[in-house]
C-alpha cells in the first residue's frame, strides 16, 4: 500500500543539514586575510542562511497550501552503497523565480522505496524536511537495503506525487559480479543544444552514470535558450548574465533540471557525479579565479557555487560544502570486480603554468610541487590503490591524463589545464600504480568536448614504454553544438600521439561493459543536437582484456 496516511519519520534516514563553518579556505589564503573578506559577503557565503535549530526554527508549511506540482525538477538518485542509496529531489513549483516559489518554511516531503514499479512492495518510507535555506532540496540517505537490487522511489509533498525514479544498491564487498555496466558523461552547455544524448541514456540499460563535470556553465543564456530555436520558450532575464552569487547559481541549476530529458536521465540511474570548472568558473585553479579577483573574493563566490551544487546533485552530507570547501572526493566499490576512485581536480590544484595557455613543457609546468589533486587527496588514492582488492580501479575524473600533444613540432604544445601542465602530479600516479601493483587501471575522463580513447604509458615519450591503463573520454552531451568530423585535426593526433587510438567530435557519451575477463568501450555518438531527436550510432568499440592494459578495436 503506497502512502497510507502520513508515514512516520525515519530520523536515521533523513539528512539533517547544520551549520556550516569556514573550513579549510582561510588555510589557503592564511587565516587573517580570509577573515578580512568583507562581512556582508562572508555573511551570505559563509554564516548565514543556513536552517535554525531548536525553538528559533522556522516553521513549517501545511504542505495542503502547495497549489502547484512542486517536482517540476524532477528526481534523482546516487552513490549506490551495498546497503544504501541517495534519493533526491527539490520542491520548486516555480522554478524559475527566487527560492522556487515557497517563501521561508519548511516542508515536510514524504518518501517511499518499493521492490516494484506500482509501489504494491515498499520496503521503506519516511519523512524528511525540505529546508529553504537549502532550497527546498530533499537528500535522503536510505538504509537497510537488500545488496545488488533494483528499487524505485517517490516522493509526496501535500497532494502532489513525483515522478517515480529507478535505482540500485552495489553488490556486498565480498561479492564477485560477473559484469558491470556505466555511462560516462560530461559537459552539458544548456545553450549549446538540446540533450539528446539524455535522452538516449534514459532508454540504455546500465548499471550507474558517472557525470564527469560541467554539469552547468556560468555563461549567460539569452531568452530564446541559445540554440534551442525548436522550443517554444521565451526564458525570463534572470538567465542572461553570469552567474556570481548563490540565487544566480541555484536560478541556473534550475534551468538545466528543467530539461524533460536530462530529469529522465536521472530518473532512470543513479548517479555518481563530480564537478569540473564551470560549476564555479571557466579554469579556476584551487583559491585562483580566471580573472583578476582577488583569492578571497573569488572564495566567495565558489562558496555559493559549491552550495549550490550540493543542493542540486543526490549527494551525502559528508560532500555537504563547508563555507568554500567541499570534500567531494570519494571511494566507492562494485564487490571486488571494481573499485571507484572518482577526483576532484580543481579544488586543490596548483595554478596553471604559462598563463593558462598552450604550451610546450618546460620548468614552470614540469616543478615537481605543482599538484592537480593536493597533497592529502593524492596520498588518499595511492593509499585507496594499495588497499584495493578489486580487479579494476576506475578513476573518474575530470581533465585529460595521458599526453595529448597538439602538433608535429620538437616542442609541440599541450594543455596547461590538463595532467600535462601537472606531468610530476602525473608522474606520481603513474609510479603509484605502478607500485601497487594495479593490473587494470582504467581513468575515465570528460571536459574536452570530444572522444578520445588513450593506452596510458609508463612514459608517454618512449611510445615502446609499458602500458599501465587505459583512459577513455566520453565526449560532451551538448558543450561545443553539433560537433563536426575533423580528418586533419585526428590525422595530427594519431600521429603525434602514438598511445592515442581514437578521436572523435561528436556529442555523445561512453558505454563501458566490465567483466571479469576483459571490460569493452563503446563511443556512442549522435548526429547533431541542433534540432531533437537524432540517432544514437556507435562510432567506436574497443576492448582491454584483464590483466594485458591496452586498447585494442573490438
Amino acid at each position: 500500500m503506497a502512502f497510507p496516511g502520513r508515514p512516520r519519520a525515519l530520523a536515521e534516514h533523513a539528512f539533517s543539514p547544520h551549520d556550516a563553518v569556514l573550513g579549510a579556505a582561510a588555510r589557503q589564503l592564511g587565516r587573517r586575510r580570509f577573515l578580512t573578506v568583507t562581512a556582508a559577503a562572508a555573511a551570505l557565503a559563509f554564516s548565514t542562511n543556513l536552517p535554525a535549530r531548536g525553538a528559533a526554527a522556522a516553521s513549517e508549511m501545511d504542505s495542503a497550501r502547495i497549489t502547484d506540482d512542486p517536482f517540476t525538477l524532477g528526481v534523482a538518485s546516487g552513490d549506490p552503497l551495498p546497503d544504501s542509496v541517495l534519493l533526491w529531489t527539490r520542491l520548486a513549483p516555480e522554478p524559475f523565480t527566487e527560492g522556487g516559489g515557497l517563501g521561508q518554511q519548511r516542508v515536510a516531503v514524504e518518501w517511499e522505496v518499493s521492490l516494484d514499479e506500482y509501489f504494491a512492495a515498499v520496503v521503506r518510507r519516511g519523512t524528511a524536511l525540505a529546508y529553504p535555506e537549502y532550497s527546498h532540496s530533499v537528500h535522503v540517505d536510505v538504509k537497510g537495503l537488500d545488496p545488488d537490487s533494483v528499487y524505485h522511489y517517490r516522493f509526496r509533498a501535500g497532494a502532489y506525487l513525483s515522478p517515480a525514479g529507478r535505482t540500485r544498491t552495489a553488490p556486498e564487498p565480498g561479492a564477485a559480479p560477473a559484469s558491470l555496466r556505466l555511462a560516462a558523461v560530461a559537459c552539458q552547455a544548456y545553450q549549446d543544444g538540446y540533450y539528446t544524448v539524455h535522452r538516449h541514456l534514459a532508454e540504455t540499460d546500465v548499471d550507474v552514470v558517472f557525470h564527469l563535470g560541467d554539469y552547468l556553465y556560468e555563461y549567460a543564456v539569452n531568452s530564446a535558450g541559445g540554440e534551442r530555436r525548436y522550443t517554444d520558450i521565451t526564458l525570463p532575464d534572470v538567465f542572461n548574465r553570469e552567474t556570481m552569487t548563490l540565487a544566480d547559481y541555484r536560478l541556473r541549476y534550475a534551468l538545466y533540471k528543467s530539461d524533460a530529458d536530462l530529469r529522465a536521465a536521472h530518473a532512470a540511474h543513479p548517479f555518481v557525479v563530480t564537478w569540473d570548472d564551470h560549476e564555479t568558473e571557466n579554469n579556476y585553479a584551487g583559491a585562483v579565479p580566471e580573472n583578476d579577483v582577488p583569492p578571497d573574493q573569488f572564495l566567495v563566490r565558489r562558496a555559493a557555487a559549491y552550495r549550490a551544487y550540493w543542493e542540486h546533485q543526490p549527494l551525502r552530507a559528508a560532500q555537504l560544502p563547508q563555507g568554500p570547501d567541499a570534500l567531494l572526493y570519494r571511494r566507492l566499490h562494485w564487490g571486488t570486480l571494481a573499485q571507484f576512485d572518482i577526483l576532484d581536480t580543481r579544488q586543490y590544484r596548483s595554478d596553471q603554468a604559462y598563463d593558462d595557455r598552450p604550451h610546450a613543457p618546460g620548468a614552470e609546468s614540469d616543478d615537481p610541487a605543482r599538484t592537480l589533486t593536493g597533497a592529502a587527496q593524492e596520498r588518499w588514492l595511492l593509499d585507496g590503490w594499495n588497499a584495493s582488492g578489486a580487479l579494476w580501479n576506475v578513476m573518474p575524473q575530470q581533465v585529460t591524463f595521458s599526453q595529448r600533444k597538439f602538433d608535429l613540432t620538437a616542442d609541440a604544445r599541450v594543455s596547461m589545464d590538463a595532467w600535462d601542465g601537472y606531468r610530476a602530479s602525473r608522474g606520481r600516479l603513474v609510479a603509484g600504480a605502478r607500485a601497487a601493483g594495479v593490473d587494470n587501471w582504467m581513468i575515465l575522463t570528460g571536459d574536452v568536448h570530444v572522444s578520445y580513447a588513450f593506452d596510458v604509458k609508463e612514459n608517454f615519450d618512449d611510445p615502446d614504454s609499458a602500458t599501465v591503463g587505459t583512459e577513455l573520454t566520453c565526449t560532451s552531451v551538448a558543450s561545443g553544438k553539433d560537433g563536426e568530423d575533423r580528418p586533419d585535426v585526428w590525422d595530427t593526433y594519431m600521429k603525434a600521439n602514438p598511445h592515442m587510438k581514437f578521436f572523435n567530435a561528436r556529442r555523445g557519451m561512453a558505454v563501458v561493459e566490465m567483466g571479469r575477463q576483459s571490460a569493452k568501450v563503446d563511443f556512442r555518438t549522435v548526429a547533431a543536437i541542433s534540432t531533437p531527436g537524432a540517432a544514437l550510432t556507435t562510432a567506436a568499440s574497443f576492448v582491454t582484456e584483464a590483466g594485458a592494459p591496452g586498447l585494442k578495436p573490438a
